[in-house]
């Protein structure tokens, strides 16, 4: 009951998920939705790491910290041009 459980819930957030991604896909252009992709790993496994309560290693911080850096510089780039 509990495999069934987590897998329904699994299929329900993932279905939610990429209902609102496309509900907001045609407002964003091809760039920015780019960008927003990069960023979710990202806020998952650090949002993931607070609610159960698990450590966030200095590995998780560092590849954050590069993915935020690299999507800074492409948006301080498009804004000059």
């Amino acid at each position: 009951a509990a495999v069934l459980a987590a897998i329904a819930s699994g299929a329900l957030a993932s279905g939610v998920g990429y209902t609102l991604w496309y509900a907001a896909l045609p407002a964003l252009a091809a760039w920015r939705a780019a960008l927003v992709q990069l960023l979710v790993p990202v806020l998952t496994a650090l949002l993931a790491a607070a609610w159960l309560d698990e450590a966030i290693s200095a590995r998780l911080l560092t590849a954050s910290a590069l993915v935020i850096v690299g999507v800074g510089i492409t948006i301080s780039g498009t804004r000059r041009t």
